[in-house]
């Protein structure tokens, strides 16, 4: 394993995506690559250079799962800390609505294995850490 040099390293900076349906439902999509290969995770991804926090939420979205969103609010933050996998990210997490498209995995080839909408009772075990801070707002625990 190669570890960073930690003076130089600094931590990576994320957005994520709480979209919910007219049921009450999230949306969540399967992670296919690190981090946390295999979770179910709400749609976002790595901020780019010279783009705004909101920009790169709306971005992320509309090349994840196709739909235009506009954000709400900022519903919380998370941070992923795992130095094992030379890993640090900050996360932060956008209420969304939508205002158009339709849900579809549009990287079935790469990052998403997989995409489904979860009723918020009935959520998978498999949650990346980045996505449980969203819910538990959400559900009135945080």
């Amino acid at each position: 394993m190669t570890v960073t040099n930690h003076t130089t390293a600094i931590p990576k900076l994320g957005v994520g995506a709480v979209i919910r349906n007219q049921n009450d439902e999230i949306l969540l999509v399967k992670r296919n690559r690190n981090p946390e290969q295999g979770t179910w995770s709400i749609p976002g991804g790595k901020l780019d250079m010279y783009e705004s926090l909101e920009e790169c939420v709306i971005r992320e979205v509309q090349e994840e799962v196709n739909l235009d969103i506009t954000v709400t609010q900022l519903l919380c933050t998370a941070e992923t800390i795992r130095p094992e996998n030379d890993e640090h990210w900050v996360s932060l997490i956008y209420d969304t609505t939508v205002q158009g498209g339709e849900a579809r995995n549009n990287e079935a080839d790469g990052a998403i294995g997989d995409m489904r909408w979860f009723s918020l009772d009935k959520l998978p075990e498999q949650l990346a850490c980045f996505t449980k801070p969203a819910i538990d707002r959400i559900l009135g625990k945080a």
